[in-house]
């Protein structure tokens, strides 16, 4: 069952010199209940990309972090964030499934002229990370835009920058963070920032591999070993295990095939490519960790044969929840550092279907919420 939620007043994941794409307009986002939850839709009739579901059930709960489209924003409006001329992604939004701004934060604010691009929560609550935009050396206007990874903390809005060289847009890096330490080299910039020396990050470097850092050992990026037949922009969306040791990733091949992987943060380890068993609809497509008590998951979107992984479909209709487009799945993993492959990782149980319904933005860690948003942005909330 559809319901009104009013607003207050009455080819790649990312979003790559997009050709816009035309939603319906709405003056309020709509929740519809189902057996599997309920689903809202965040900044309903406009365009989104880059969903990375809350990583903080106290302050942001039932939220998640995005990148806007120019033009108007279906969002409250709150001190600072208009909804009207709005530039394309020109700020990084967090909002809740009443379309109430949670945070925010502009792109002046961090030196940048020109874009965000690729937002996505670390593995701590506090902080997330994306790429910043500014012209390039004689360039203006934006026509040509060099891209720093930057690191944001949400309790103040504090900055650093974590690249040593230039990215580009299709990047895609992600944090992760150690446990904190009150015995910090005050020295050390990077450490005192994050209140821990135990900082990794991974990122698409602009050869197509992907990298990481393990900044206690080294601030010098190393480079992971790729897939067979990877070649260019074709991986993407690493994301970091919650113990700091491995990452899950897409091999796009196109919008309507790709695989996944997950593989050891190590310049000797290859890539495991992830199973897909009978009862599943596809590959597996944007997978995420999920840690739930002791318990580690990976969480990952199927699509039915012929469906492209940019949904500009309805997930509010009811039509759409019979895995006609694709569905929500997960399995639980165990994994081990410094294992040989064959025992790197195991499976344990079978593939559990989350929802009928494909959502690309992980799941929060009370459980209760997964994200959405290539074209358009939902929340489902799981009871």
């Amino acid at each position: 069952m559809k319901k009104l939620a009013l607003l207050a007043f009455v080819f790649l994941a990312s979003c790559y010199s997009p050709e816009q794409y035309e939603g319906k307009m709405a003056s309020g986002n709509i929740a519809a209940d189902s057996e599997f939850g309920t689903v809202y839709e965040v900044n309903g009739g406009k365009q989104i990309c880059n969903p990375s579901v809350t990583m903080d059930a106290e302050r942001y709960p039932g939220a998640m972090l995005w990148l806007n489209f120019s033009g108007t924003l279906n969002v409250n409006e709150t001190e600072g964030f208009t909804t009207t001329k709005v530039g394309e992604h020109d700020r990084l939004t967090i909002s809740d499934t009443a379309g109430n701004v949670l945070w925010f934060i502009m792109l002046d604010s961090v030196g940048a002229e020109c874009e965000f691009q690729d937002p996505e929560w670390s593995t701590d609550s506090d902080y997330i990370v994306a790429l910043a935009g500014s012209n390039a050396k004689g360039s203006r206007g934006c026509d040509e835009v060099e891209y720093k990874i930057v690191a944001i903390r949400l309790s103040d809005k504090a900055f650093i920058t974590l690249s040593d060289s230039v990215v580009d847009e299709a990047a895609n890096p992600h944090l992760w963070l150690g446990e904190r330490s009150a015995k910090v080299d005050s020295t050390d910039k990077v450490a005192k920032f994050f209140g821990t020396s135990q900082i990794k990050f991974v990122y698409k470097n602009p050869a197509g591999s992907l990298v990481y850092v393990d900044y206690a050992k080294s601030p010098k990026p190393k480079k992971l070993k790729a897939p067979a037949n990877a070649s260019g922009n074709m991986l993407d969306s690493p994301l970091i295990s919650p113990d700091g040791n491995f990452i899950v990733y897409d091999k796009l091949n196109s919008s309507y095939s790709w695989n996944s992987y997950i593989q050891e943060l190590s310049e000797s380890s290859s890539p495991i490519e992830m199973e897909r068993t009978a009862d599943m609809l596809s590959n597996p497509v944007f997978p995420h960790w999920w840690q739930f008590g002791s318990k580690l998951f990976v969480v990952w979107t199927e699509f039915v044969d012929g469906n492209s992984y940019l949904n500009k479909s309805d997930l509010t209709n009811e039509s759409t929840w019979n895995r006609s487009l694709g569905r929500t799945s997960m399995r639980e993993i165990s994994v081990t550092a410094g294992a040989p492959n064959d025992v790197a990782l195991a499976w344990n149980g079978e593939v559990r279907e989350i929802a009928p319904i494909p959502l690309i933005g992980g799941r929060s860690p009370d459980g209760h919420f997964i994200a959405s948003g290539t074209n358009n942005g939902y929340l489902l909330y799981i009871p």
